[in-house]
Formats: structure tokens, sequence, C-alpha cells
């Protein structure tokens, strides 16, 4: 009989997943798997571990941009584009499974949550709604620095003529993690508020995601 030759270290994660299912598999092995190969000597997998420990965990390697992911030794642009296209389906597939109606701000902070929890810049969006409060669309607006962004009150609005919204929620994060509003982010809620009334549109809520927290306008009673 013809001995059977063991499979290389790179390919042993695919059989693992295969035997026992994804699941099962450690951070690591899942990762070997997107990665397929290694490179200067080492395997798919050690380079996986090196690579949870250079970004401390997947969270990292999640958070991290494309120019960062390339700078790590032994992880090319190719492998770099197919990480971060792995964690952006899983941001996508987590948003599918939120509810498609919102009936109140913590709903719409678990409905954006995927989308900003990994962003070092602040983002806007917005949600556009229909008259029974069912989801229509989720549009991402502008993105600025750090700790700012700015957009006028006619952009944000421009989604909502398009969807012919009835309604939006408008959400934007905080990377500090500090969910309260700035001056400015006062002002941008009156000048859209002001803009949705001229539309026949209602401005139901601006959400400010901060990490785990988050800040209902709404809820305030600032809108």
């Amino acid at each position: 009989m013809e001995k059977i030759k063991e499979l290389p270290a790179e390919d042993r994660p695919r059989e693992k997943l295969l035997k026992v299912g994804a699941e099962n598999l450690t951070d690591g092995e899942l990762l070997a798997i997107l990665l397929r190969t290694g490179t200067n000597g080492k395997s798919a997998l050690t380079l996986a571990r090196e690579l949870l420990k250079e970004f401390k965990g997947l969270k990292g390697i999640a958070e991290a941009s494309l120019r960062e992911l390339t700078s790590f030794k032994g992880l090319g642009l190719a492998k770099a584009i197919t990480l971060a296209a792995a964690f952006e389906l899983g941001r996508r597939a987590k948003r599918s499974e939120s509810p498609k109606r919102v009936r109140s701000p913590q709903e719409a902070f678990n409905l954006i949550r995927p989308i900003v929890e990994t962003l070092k810049v602040e983002e806007l969006g917005v949600i556009t709604l229909n008259s029974k409060g069912e989801v229509i669309g989720i549009h991402r607006v502008a993105r600025g620095g750090a700790n700012r962004v700015s957009v006028r009150a006619k952009e944000i609005l421009r989604p909502a003529v398009k969807d012919l919204a009835e309604g939006i929620i408008l959400f934007h994060n905080h990377p500090s993690e500090n969910p309260e509003p700035s001056p400015e982010d006062l002002k941008l809620t009156r000048q859209v508020k002001e803009a949705c009334t001229i539309l026949g549109i209602e401005l139901l809520d601006h959400i400010i995601a901060a990490g785990e927290e988050f800040f209902s306008f709404k809820g305030e009673g600032l809108v």
C-alpha cells in the first residue's frame, strides 16, 4: 500500500476544518486558511500566530489599514487584501442580522455599531426609514479626522431624498469613546433638523457611538 504523505503544516488547519468544523478552529488556524501559504520558511500557521501577537488579536487586525498590514514582515499586498475582505464580510454579515425596523435608540445603536466600532476616525452617516420605521438603507456620508468630521446638511439629506425616506437617524462615532456631544455635534443636529422640516422628513434621532456606549439625542430630548 502506498504510504500517505503527511500534510505540510500550512495545510493542517484545512484538514482540521474538514474533520471538526470551522467553529472548532483557533483564531490562528482560521487566519492560516485565509493566508494559504507562509513565507521565509514559516508556515501559514506560524505567520498567523505572529500576526495575532503583533496586532494584539483579531480586533487589532480588523482595525488595521492595508498600509499597516503590509508593513508586517511576511504579509504582502495579496494576503493583506484577503484579510481586509474577510473582516469586511464579517462586519456585513453581522449587520445583516440586525433588526430591519428601528423602534428605539438601542436598536439604532445595534444597527450602526458594526459599521463604526473599528474606525479610528470620525465617520458620519444616515439611516433612512419608511413610514413604518423600517430601514430603507444605511449610508456612510462623510469621513473626518480623529476628533471631527465636517459635512453640510444638504450632503447628509441627499440619501434621504434619493430613498424617498419619511424619517432619518443621523449617526457618527467618537473614536475617543466619550459619547458626549460636542458643540459642533449640537450645531449640526439643529441644522439637519431645520433642513428636514423644510423637506418634510422627520429627524428621528442622532446617535453618537462611542465604543460600547452611545448617546441618543432623542433620549436626551434634543430632537
